[in-house]
């Protein structure tokens, strides 16, 4: 009769090992002759090396049936398992690009990671709610404790039953069985303790690559970089506008036009979208241009929640008075946050301000759609807002106090004020647009200061940073050119500034002789990664 496949190897190996591991009475009841040793009783070192023989095929075959689990790590689903191994260590595998490989720990156990997919239901989350990166990190750290604890608990079962399940094959007597069973275990606990003693954290920074991430490590390393050290990319970021306006600044190729040192110099920053990188941006370009003021026309927030708050607080050390109007993710709890700080002058329904020798009004938006919703009210309720702000800046001018800068968020609530301000400023596009509307008002749209904020990441392609500084006549305050400033989006360090005349100022031939047409100054660099 045909055995079974498995049954038959069982045997086999059963009586190979028992050929080493008979008890010397069995040995005695065997007829010897001079000179064969075939009935000598096993020596202790082979019948152990057999025992651990049994419990490692035991254990091996155990995790491989049953020593892996399915686990959340953050946004992706995870697969984790422990391998049997001579050098230890861990194995990030991301199909299809490749693998990595970190010299996480030394032990016989190997840990293998499969990313499956991002899960998303959990991905669209951190989209939509972009203060959830922050708490990221934590949150990665509990479920990759969690996954370890359960993996730990799992392979434990997997290589006693499997080191038993072998034992009792082989020898067919339930204590040998158990006691396979148990030196498993004991096997497992040493080799955990040796993956803790020689834990090596840092080993995430010098991972080895394989499959199609091989070729692109450095890729991978500013990824890792922008993620893991995003404080020392915000601080390289900030040094290169450093070197870039420095480098602007002993060009020839711009327009001739010098400010002189009592030329007004304003920053137009706008929808930073709760990206921190935007201070530290700011903060350089305040220092290097010396900026009077900073005009932001909205949208600093994303969903306008009290526990966004402490976004703001870098604006008391940006080191110069800050303007600020409402966007339609900033809520009326971000306006009152921002009220209580000294250096900060918040526009709202017309209010008019004087700050660095400018006479400044503004006015919040129409509306407040956090969640990228349909405002009710769209364009009609916004130019409404315009038309409030152009009756509040009429009434300014015959006053005898005219305004210099109006600001709104919303393009169709700047351009209502034509002909009532000669500058008005705005945001909400996410692109530039400069128009000299109809009744003599320029409008100045800037782009996204904070790169499209972190909702940016599902683009296929990174936002750009931008900012302008404008240069106005101390005594006339009115524009004389500005310089547009244009970084590379998240994760990108490319530069470009150019500058700008008013055509009237052509026209006139005001302050300085005909420009040619500007040409911007590039200057790309790429942060060193830190170790």
């Amino acid at each position: 009769m045909v055995r079974v496949p498995f049954r038959a190897a069982a045997d086999r190996v059963r009586h190979r090992l028992t050929r080493f591991t008979r008890p010397k009475s069995a040995a005695r009841t065997t007829a010897r002759t001079p000179g064969d040793l075939t009935g000598a009783a096993p020596k202790p070192y082979v019948r152990a090396l057999s025992m651990l023989a049994v419990v490692v095929i035991g254990a091996w075959l155990g995790l491989l049936a049953v020593g892996s689990i399915r686990t959340p790590v953050g946004p992706m689903d995870t697969n984790m398992t422990l391998r049997p191994s001579l050098t230890g260590g861990s194995k990030i595998n991301v199909s299809p690009l490749g693998a990595l490989e970190l010299d996480s720990h030394i032990a016989p156990l190997r840990l293998d990671v499969d990313v499956d997919r991002l899960d998303p239901v959990r991905s669209q989350a951190l989209v939509d709610q972009p203060e959830r990166f922050s708490g990221l990190q934590d949150e990665v750290t509990r479920d990759v404790a969690a996954g370890t604890r359960e993996l730990a608990v799992r392979s434990c079962v997997a290589v006693i039953s499997g080191a038993t399940a072998l034992g009792l094959v082989v020898y067919r007597r339930p204590r040998r069985a158990l006691a396979a069973g148990g030196l498993a275990l004991t096997l497992l606990a040493a080799s955990g303790v040796s993956a803790y003693a020689t834990w090596n954290p840092k080993s995430v920074l010098e991972p080895k690559f394989s499959g199609l991430l091989s070729s692109a490590p450095s890729l991978v390393g500013d990824a890792r970089s922008i993620v893991t050290e995003f404080d020392i990319y915000q601080q390289e970021l900030a040094r290169l506008v450093t070197n870039v306006t420095r480098l602007y600044d002993a060009t020839s190729t711009l327009p001739v036009y010098q400010p002189d040192p009592g030329t007004i110099r304003a920053l137009h920053v706008s929808d930073i979208h709760l990206n921190p990188a935007a201070w530290h941006i700011i903060a350089s370009l305040v220092e290097q241009y010396e900026i009077d003021v900073i005009i932001d026309s909205g949208d600093t927030m994303d969903h306008g929640s009290a526990a966004e708050n402490g976004f703001l607080d870098p604006i008391r050390d940006l080191g110069a008075p800050y303007v600020w109007v409402r966007g339609n993710h900033d809520s009326m709890v971000t306006q009152a946050y921002l009220e209580k700080f000294r250096n900060v002058r918040v526009l709202d329904d017309g209010r008019t301000v004087n700050v660095a020798g400018l006479r400044i009004a503004g006015t919040g938006d129409a509306q407040f759609t956090p969640d990228r919703s349909k405002p009710v009210g769209g364009k009609a309720a916004a130019e409404l807002e315009g038309m409030r702000l152009a009756t509040s800046l009429r009434d300014q001018e015959q006053a005898g106090t005219p305004v210099d800068i109006a600001v709104a968020h919303d393009p169709n609530t700047a351009r209502q004020t034509d002909g009532t301000v000669p500058l008005v400023l705005a945001g909400h596009l996410h692109n530039r647009i400069n128009e000299q509307l109809k009744g003599g008002t320029r409008l100045k749209v800037e782009g996204s200061t904070g790169g499209g904020g972190l909702r940016a990441v599902q683009n296929d392609k990174p936002e750009k940073v931008r900012a302008s500084v404008l240069y106005l006549d101390r005594s006339t305050r009115r524009l004389q050119a500005w310089d547009e400033i244009t970084l590379g989006g998240l994760g990108l360090t490319t530069a470009e500034v150019s500058r700008h005349l008013p055509e009237e100022n052509l026209k006139k031939g005001a302050p300085s002789s005909p420009a040619p047409t500007p040409s911007p100054t590039r200057s790309p660099a790429r942060p060193t990664p830190s170790p």
